[in-house]
């Protein structure tokens, strides 16, 4: 069946107060960015509590599939709209019952189910009352279909009939990924490398509404351009809930092998990590980001474990680090990879420089003090490595 219009809800962003309108104008912003991609003509309007799809000359599995990357939008309702007559007066109930059965009969081809229906009567110039309307559409949806059965407890099929500014039916309600629309949380700098966790990370912070920029440390002649790709590829993912995501790809292998003549073994991927959050808080500085994202889950590795978290957060001076999957288990985040299909990507073997310079025991209850006093080693030119690694700041605009 040809749905002429798509009901979208949303939930948190009801609760708002007098800045409601800016979230629902930032909805509507998203929701026309995803649909310019879709083939089809789409109108998209707001009124109360609800954002509204015209659609036409459209494919329904991909207009779906694009709406379910729009956050902030917790329901996708395909719908069929019955607007007013010629002059402006709404179907009368003998139009209204027909239409009604006709939609049930079309998407409804097995009748061996159970229904209700739930009438919305915002409206209120109709007149015939909410109750009222509930009950005469079902009597004559069972006059004209006796295989349906009323069951206004649990039932099977959920008939949503609106009388707004026009009438609406729909019955499915499409899961949308909830969360906040984007460009209502400012801007976050992600540290994305080409593992599970991180693709998941921006996800989940870009789903409170925040606007994403990442930052990728590549290592070559250490790691491949296959390796480069992998991630460029996972921004592409990330890309496709946030719109156009600024890849910053930050040359490290100087850094790293200087790191790696100067410091104790056990300490690299600390210390390495350290200049990480550095660099990426100066790039986030630049660009105007208000805080650091990563995808640390505490105890994962050696470098996650509460000692090596707090010498990671000691070089950040002056931005707070997002950790969303900080409590979650391996399972929790693989789940939500798959979920955004990144983790195919993710599991391809090509190595990153976080796992190349791996000491075979590396420390896992690191001191801070230590760390700082072993890091002196690197004074003579670590200030110089870093500012090349600035200057020599690889930007690739990646669209979903």
């Amino acid at each position: 069946m040809q749905y002429h219009a798509f009901i979208l809800k949303y939930a948190e962003i009801g609760v708002k107060g007098k800045n409601r309108y800016m979230f629902e104008n930032a909805l509507v912003k998203q929701i026309n960015r995803v649909l310019s991609k879709v083939q089809g003509e789409f109108k998209v309007d707001k009124t109360a509590g609800r954002i509204y799809v015209d659609a036409r000359n459209y494919d329904f599995d991909e207009t779906v599939e694009a709406l379910q990357t729009v956050f902030g939008l917790t329901g996708i309702c395909p719908a069929v709209s019955i607007e007013r007559d010629g002059d402006g007066k709404l179907p009368t109930y003998e139009k209204l019952a027909e239409r009604v059965c006709r939609f049930m009969d079309n998407v409804y081809p097995d009748k061996n189910k159970t229904f209700k229906v739930q009438v919305r009567r915002v409206d209120k110039t109709y007149p015939m009352d909410s109750m009222e309307l509930g009950r005469e559409l079902g009597g004559d949806i069972l006059k004209a279909f006796p295989e349906f059965k009323v069951d206004v407890h649990n039932p099977e099929i959920l008939l949503h009939v609106e009388i707004r500014e026009k009438v609406n039916l729909y019955s499915e309600v499409i899961p949308g990924p909830g969360g906040m629309p984007l460009g209502t949380g400012n801007k976050a700098m992600l540290l994305l490398s080409g593992g599970i966790d991180s693709p998941v990370a921006g996800y989940m912070i870009a789903k409170r509404g925040v606007d994403i920029e990442a930052v990728y440390f590549n290592a070559p002649p250490y790691t491949s351009e296959r390796a480069k790709q992998k991630v460029i590829d996972l921004a592409k993912v990330v890309a496709r809930y946030t719109g156009k995501v600024k890849l910053h790809i930050i040359n490290f292998t100087d850094i790293q092998l200087y790191i790696y003549d100067k410091c104790p073994h056990d300490e690299l991927t600390i210390i390495m990590r350290r200049y990480m959050m550095r660099i990426a808080e100066e790039l986030a500085k630049r660009s105007g980001c208000m805080g650091l994202i990563t995808g640390e889950s505490i105890g994962q590795v050696a470098s996650q474990t509460m000692q090596s978290l707090q010498c990671t957060n000691d070089v950040v001076e002056t931005m707070p680090v997002y950790r969303p999957v900080i409590a979650f288990d391996k399972q929790d985040i693989v789940d939500i990879s798959l979920k955004i299909k990144a983790y195919d990507i993710s599991i391809q073997p090509y190595e990153d420089c976080c796992t190349i310079f791996v000491a075979k025991h590396p420390v896992t209850k690191p001191k801070v003090e230590v760390i700082r006093k072993h890091e002196e080693n690197l004074n003579e030119k670590i200030d110089e490595l870093v500012k090349t690694a600035l200057d020599t700041d690889e930007i690739l605009e990646i669209e979903g």
